[in-house]
């Protein structure tokens, strides 16, 4: 209570206000108008906070998807021709501390066909099944068969989850892989090249993108397919796939070579930037949603100082500048924000961290699957609750607040005291 007493002025007649009035329904129904603004800002502010922590948590589960495949980093030698002593490079890129696994790999299209009227395109793979699994997570993601089957000279094959429904085959069936000749062949319009395979494994990586149309060969059947002497290119894991780009930036300096070093963002750069577009979209119509009960402040306050323009002239009379009636009617509207921004921050964060249990709840109550997996490959609403947004998201609703108490102050300053009390 000491501290309260030892407050300005303009604090205490702001913080009086703020209060419900007792004395007639006019104080009543302006306080009441009060709360509802108050209640806007916190709903909004909640809304903002779970919004983006579920948009967030599908971004990263993406992306965690993505990288799981794709790897965090890709060397190519910019002379061409493929990745030249790729083994001397890797041992290069492991004296970085952050480099955890290499592995080389050539890539081409090539169309898959099963029976005489399944067809479909699809990215070949050739890799070495022992360095993959130091760069990726596809072995651990395999349903059928196994990756150790992927042998020199073997031809088998593996597959996505959706290619293998698409081709309707299964774990030992067989399928023909074709490629387009190349130079004059195929200026001439000769047939593509076509080599057989066996499905030996099928795995579910759980992007829609690579369970449909990536397949994943040896190494040396895949450089004998395309005729090459030399990997494309090495992929390569590191600790922390958020230090990526840097750690890339650190590998370009120091592995000798005329090398193009490519981290997993660049290699999605027009998806990421979309991503980032829809999310910024979100944040500004869901902050729409904070103006609106922010301003209406306004009408809170230009009622509040018609209300109390007697009060006003009494203490303009007493001394009181414009500037500290500005004060007081400013403290009021930004009290409001502030307690509106805290209950919605608490309950935003409250709501936040616990989507994977409020959310299942109420599919259980309406009887109801929001994300069926067969559709979205992911079963479960995730939510990545980021303190920096909090931050950005509280501070742009008590900003609206402050701005929406502007008029209403300067308006209050501006009162006669003589004309205020002429008719008192």
């Amino acid at each position: 209570m000491s501290i309260i007493k030892n407050l300005p002025f303009e604090w205490l007649v702001g913080l009086r206000y703020t209060r419900a009035g007792k004395r007639s329904g006019r104080n009543s129904f302006i306080s009441f108008i009060s709360a509802i603004s108050m209640l806007g800002i916190g709903l909004g502010v909640a809304a903002l906070i779970v919004v983006l922590s579920v948009y967030n948590g599908f971004q990263k589960e993406v992306t965690e998807r993505m990288v799981s495949v794709l790897g965090h980093i890709e060397m190519y030698d910019l002379r061409g021709g493929g990745l030249r002593d790729w083994q001397g490079t890797a041992r290069e890129a492991f004296k970085n501390p952050e480099v955890r696994g290499a592995a080389p790999f050539v890539e081409t299209q090539a169309m898959l066909i099963h029976g005489s009227d399944k067809l479909r395109p699809a990215i070949v793979r050739g890799i070495l099944p022992q360095a993959e699994a130091t760069v990726s997570d596809v072995s651990k993601q395999l349903k059928q068969g196994s990756f150790d089957a992927l042998q020199p000279g073997s031809f088998n094959i593996v597959l996505g989850v959706g290619l293998a429904k698409a081709l309707d085959v299964d774990v030992g069936g067989k399928v023909a892989l074709a490629l387009a000749q190349r130079g004059e062949n195929m200026m001439s319009g000769g047939a593509p090249s076509m080599r057989y395979f066996t499905v030996t494994g099928i795995f579910e990586a759980g992007h829609n993108e690579f369970d449909s149309g990536l397949a994943y060969v040896h190494l040396g059947d895949g450089m004998e397919l395309l005729h090459l002497d030399l990997p494309f290119a090495l992929r390569l894991r590191v600790a922390d796939v958020q230090s990526a780009p840097e750690v890339a930036h650190q590998l370009k300096l120091s592995v000798p070579g005329e090398l193009l070093v490519r981290d997993w963002s660049k290699q999605n750069a027009n998806w990421f930037a979309a991503v980032q577009t829809q999310k910024n979209m979100m944040f500004i119509i869901l902050t729409l949603i904070i103006a609106v009960a922010a301003f209406n402040l306004v009408a809170t306050l230009v009622m509040t100082v018609t209300d109390k323009q007697a009060d006003i002239a009494i203490l303009r009379t007493l001394g009181a500048s414009p500037r500290s009636v500005m004060h007081v009617f400013m403290v009021q509207g930004a009290l409001v924000g502030i307690i509106g921004t805290a209950l919605g921050v608490a309950g935003g964060v409250l709501l936040a961290m616990n989507v994977d249990v409020i959310v299942p709840a109420i599919e259980r109550m309406l009887g109801m699957k929001f994300l069926a997996k067969d559709i979205y490959f992911i079963s479960a609403v995730p939510s990545d609750l980021r303190w920096h947004d909090v931050t950005v998201i509280a501070a742009t609703a008590v900003a609206l607040a402050f701005v929406a108490t502007l008029y209403p102050s300067w308006r209050a300053a501006r009162v006669k005291p003589a004309d205020a009390l002429r008719y008192e």
